[in-house]
């Protein structure tokens, strides 16, 4: 446990906090100083980016400018679908490294399979080799169902330590996390209070926010944690980046859960960004 956040071990043995920071939209100096202040005053260590997030330079500045050493920073960046191919994946890996002015990630996912290329399968050997390198300390995906991550681990023998996933109470996740569970891969949960949605103005969370005299955002965050997912919610304001890491000094009971995960509708994704048909690229 570390500044009161406990910490998950994935399977390949890196231990992470059981809630990071997302950092999608922050950039420039303005972002810079935002994720700073979310590590040197928020006590977030685990700090979550991509490639294209076109801000990995913003994420260093803000490492460089913090007084918390790198070592005890977990910086995660993830591989765009255009650099599958083995010949482009390792350049962009550099290239991520060289943007943010890192001698290595902690981890590194591939941002979406993108299964009409039937490529995945080649950027996962590629994030395997750059572990190898000393590029990455752990190495992951986002986005994969179940057969993707079947198929990675049967052509590979290299079963990622995470997937990270879309996950509200609006969308739940229950089968895509049992399997998880099941193989023993962490879910890490993006958009995690539903951005977009009317999410944090739900009147049945805001009666159990009150319950427990809390914020419908810690609630949702805890509720998270509660199903084992590790959540990345993103804010620049740092009054919310502390309240939204304040999560661990109460517990939902079961009904609380049961109330929340109810919410949960098939037609919930945020965007229709399913991905068996989405692709990014």
């Amino acid at each position: 446990m570390v500044n009161g956040i406990p910490e998950v071990k994935l399977n390949d043995g890196l231990s992470i906090p059981a809630i990071g920071l997302g950092t999608y939209q922050l950039k420039g100096s303005a972002g810079a100083e935002s994720i700073r202040k979310a590590i040197d005053e928020g006590g977030y260590r685990l700090l979550d980016s991509a490639y294209n997030y076109e801000n990995e330079g913003t994420v260093g500045e803000a490492v460089k400018r913090s007084s918390v050493s790198r070592e005890d920073l977990l910086i995660t960046s993830k591989l765009p679908g255009r650099y599958h191919e083995s010949a482009k994946g390792m350049i962009a890996i550099e290239e991520s490294l060289y943007r943010a002015g890192l001698d290595y990630y902690d981890i590194y996912l591939i941002h979406w399979p993108n299964p009409k290329r039937e490529l995945y399968v080649e950027a996962w050997q590629t994030l395997i080799e750059a572990k190898k390198k000393g590029y990455v300390r752990s190495i992951g995906v986002c986005n994969f169902l179940p057969e993707y991550l079947d198929r990675l681990e049967k052509e590979t023998g290299v079963k990622p330590s995470m997937n990270q996933v879309e996950l509200h109470p609006y969308f739940n996740q229950e089968e895509q996390r049992a399997y998880h569970e099941k193989h023993g891969i962490l879910t890490e949960s993006w958009s995690p209070l539903g951005r977009g949605s009317d999410l944090l103005g739900n009147g049945d969370i805001q009666k159990i926010a009150e319950k427990h005299g809390k914020s419908i955002a810690q609630v949702v965050l805890r509720w998270h944690y509660q199903l084992g997912a590790v959540s990345i919610p993103k804010s620049s304001s740092a009054e919310r980046q502390k309240e939204n890491i304040s999560i661990f000094d109460f517990e939902l009971d079961v009904e609380d859960m049961e109330a929340i995960s109810k919410l949960s509708h098939p037609g919930g994704r945020l965007h229709d960004q399913d991905p068996a048909e989405y692709e990014e690229f």
